[in-house]
Formats: C-alpha cells, structure tokens, sequence
C-alpha cells in the first residue's frame, strides 16, 4: 500500500477512536480521554504483536517503516497545531502577562534545556553509563517545550482565571516555537558539523527565532489583507488554510522558524482579521473549523506516534532512564519556573497555585515525540546502554509524554478548581508590608 493508503486508514481510526471515546466517557477532557485512548491501542498492538497474536505489530511496523516522521510531523502537522492554538489568544489578555510569557518562553526553555541535559548527564554517569553531553542537552531540548493543549481546554472548561490561563496558553504557543529553535540548534551541532562556538549558535538561534517572528508578522498581515477583501466566509477560511500549508514550507525553505512564524501569524488573524473583518454570525463557523482541524490531528498524531514505539528496540539500561527521565523533567520544570519568578513576585501577588499549575500542567506532547522521532537512527550507538541515540531518546520521551498526559492531564483539574475558589476569595488588591500590590 502507498503512504497515502496508509494515512487514510489511519486518519479513519482515529476518528473512529475520537467517536468512541467520546460516547464512553462523555465527562472525560476530549483531548486528554483521545489522546491516552490512542496511545493505549499503540500499546494494545505491541502488547498482541509481543505474544504473537494475529502479526498485527508486522502489519503496523510496515505501515509505519513507509512514513517519513520528520517530513510529515514536523514539516507538516506542526505548523496547523501551533496555527491553530494561536487563533485563540486574546492579545488584549496577553499584554497584562507579556513579562511573564516572555520569562517562560526564552528563560524557562532554555534554563529547562540545561537542567535536564546536566542532571541526566549525572544520573547517566552515576550508573556506569557514558552519554555525550550534547546528547543529554538535545533531550532536554526535545522535552523542555511544553504542549498544554489538554489542560488548556479543562482550564476554559472550568473558568479558571484568565491571567492564569493566560500564562500556560501563551507560554505553551512561544516556547513550542522557542524549543524548536533550541533543538533545531543543538541538533546542528550534534549532527550536522555547527561548530559549538558561543558566537556560531547565538547566530543561528537569532537567524531561526527573529527570521520566524518577522517573516510571521509579514505573512499574517498579507493574509488579512486578502481576508479584508472579501466577505466570503468560506474563501475567508480557505485564505487562513495557506498559513500553515504553503506559507509554512516557505518559511522552512527560508530557513527561519516556521513554528514562530505560525505562532505570530495566528495571533494576528485571531486578534485583527476574525475581529475586524469577519462578520460576527461567521466567527464561530470559523472557530469551529479550525477547532475540529486541532482535534483530528491531535489524535491522528498521537495514534502515529504509539505506533511508532513498534520500531523501537527496548534495553533494560534504556527502560531504567526513561522512568528516571519522568522525576527528572518535573523537577527541572519546576525550578525553570521558580527561579523567574522570584525576581516578578517583587512587585506582584501571584494567585498560589500559579508555580503549582505551571509545573504540573506543563505537559509534554506531540511536538516533544515529534522531535524525537526527527533524530537520525542508526548514526550514534551507544555501546554502555546498548541502544541507538534515536531509540533512546524515543523511549525517554514517550515515557514522560505517558506520564504527562495519563497522569499529569488526568489530576491536575483538582489544582484549577483550587485556583478558581482562590482567586475568587482574594478579588482586587492586597496589602503586603504596609504596601499596595495588585492581585496577577
């Protein structure tokens, strides 16, 4: 069968797996009850295929040997996810929190980036096992970005704060962009002969993130122009649709950030075009297309993504790291967080579940696997685990991804309602020391 046969029957199942989640657990989170379901039917294959039920992990194994991950996820898929998660930030919202957003977006990624790549260099040496550096920092690279797409939707679900929800929305649209950046730069340098210089990597992190940002805004503002001229609803739809296909391949051919770019450009059509130039009773119609898109390939993605744990050769050393890998990112989440926000809290009374939801809900997915799986195989071996880098860093991934979304996405609405009760409690300012602080 051809790759497109392949997708068809994929896209098919995931829908059919949305249908059926949605009947059987109609209170479950859409996003976090499709996503497990998906992952836990890649892990029922595997599961069949291990005791040799009906060889369904070879005809899965050979469906997915014929896609291309990094072609069709990151060159691909991406660049609609993030379009369509930037459609819904409120810009007037976002302003109040840009020093935040900012400080989680740049900072934390990067300071996450680092944390994870030292302590997993540690852990790995303290068990006999030799890792390279910069391998250790790619993986902290790949996780450190943040996709709380699930956790946005039970926020929005339950009211919670908007300056709250504020922070982890746009904190999880700029660092998906950012993060990808900062792999993109520490891949080069693993892989593709950049000399680990000071001057060469600051170079080609501004040509990938201000390229992205600029070439973002030109692109978003020559859509809207287009969208001013016509009151089509319809074409007006099919005009936000060359963002993320055609305007996302230049960007790559330009190589600048296409996933900043995507960011930017939403942000701009969701703020300015949907606001000033599509007619009221239209909005919705647009939101919904653009929401159904966001749901349909978020499944599709991870139904891809477990299935593509059938090519990954297990050891017990790489098992061990993966479920160290889990404690690991929590820990490094949270002090990537906290260490920014000591200087913001000078001036500003946070709600106290902020650090908590932040971290907590600070979960890993699609985009993480997605760089994963982006990493050559069979280049790097090493000898003390006994596994390829790319199967490695596969396994560790998914590993934190599982925990993210079973775990993390399934108790953190417990935090939220917390929050709410919270902030409803401590409504306007409050006095510290004798001074006036406003309530953020």
């Amino acid at each position: 069968m051809t790759v497109y046969m392949h997708l068809c029957f994929l896209s098919a199942f995931s829908i059919l797996i949305g249908f059926v989640t949605k009947k059987i657990s109609a209170k479950a989170q859409y996003t976090i009850a499709v996503t497990a379901t998906s992952m836990l039917c890649s892990l029922g294959l595997i599961f069949l295929g291990h005791f040799g039920f009906f060889k369904i992990d070879l005809v899965a194994k050979q469906m997915m040997e014929s896609i291309d991950f990094k072609t069709f996820l990151i060159d691909g898929v991406l660049g609609f996810l993030l379009f369509a998660g930037a459609l819904s930030i409120r810009l007037p919202l976002m302003k109040t929190q840009w020093r935040e957003i900012t400080a989680l977006s740049l900072f934390s990624t990067l300071a996450s980036t680092l944390f994870v790549g030292f302590v997993l260099y540690g852990i790995a040496s303290l068990l006999g096992w030799h890792i390279n550096l910069v391998y250790c920092f790619l993986f902290g690279a790949v996780v450190s970005p943040t996709d709380p797409i699930a956790v946005l939707a039970i926020i929005k679900n339950l009211k919670a704060p908007q300056k709250l929800s504020m922070k982890v929305e746009g904190e999880s649209l700029f660092n998906d962009g950012v993060g990808l950046v900062i792999f993109t730069t520490i891949f080069a340098v693993a892989f593709g002969g950049q000399e680990p210089t000071v001057s060469g990597i600051s170079m080609l992190f501004l040509k990938e993130a201000i390229g992205g940002i600029i070439y973002g805004a030109i692109l978003g503002f020559v859509v809207h122009l287009f969208i001013k001229n016509t009151n089509d609803a319809s074409t007006q739809t099919l005009l936000t649709l060359t963002i993320p296909t055609a305007g996302y391949m230049l960007a790559n051919m330009l190589e600048v950030s296409g996933a900043l770019s995507m960011v930017v450009s939403g942000i701009i059509i969701g703020n300015w075009s949907k606001e000033t130039s599509i007619q009221e009773e239209n909005q919705r119609n647009f939101e919904h297309f653009w929401e159904m898109v966001d749901h349909f390939l978020n499944s599709l993605l991870f139904l891809l993504i477990g299935f593509a744990m059938l090519l990954v050769d297990f050891t017990s050393q790489g098992v061990t790291l993966a479920l160290c890998a889990i404690p690991i990112c929590l820990m490094c989440r949270y002090f990537s967080v906290y260490l920014p926000f000591i200087w913001f809290r000078r001036t500003t009374v946070y709600n106290p579940y902020t650090l908590r939801i932040l971290t907590w809900g600070g979960l890993r997915g699609g985009l993480s696997l997605a760089m994963a799986l982006s990493i050559p195989s069979d280049q790097i071996f090493i000898k003390s685990i006994g596994m390829d880098l790319h199967d490695l860093l596969v396994i560790m991934t998914y590993a934190v991804v599982l925990f993210a979304i079973l775990v993390q996405g399934t108790t953190i609405e417990t935090m939220i309602r917390k929050s709410k009760e919270s902030t409803l409690a401590e409504r306007g300012y409050v006095n510290l020391n004798g001074k006036k602080y406003r309530t953020n």
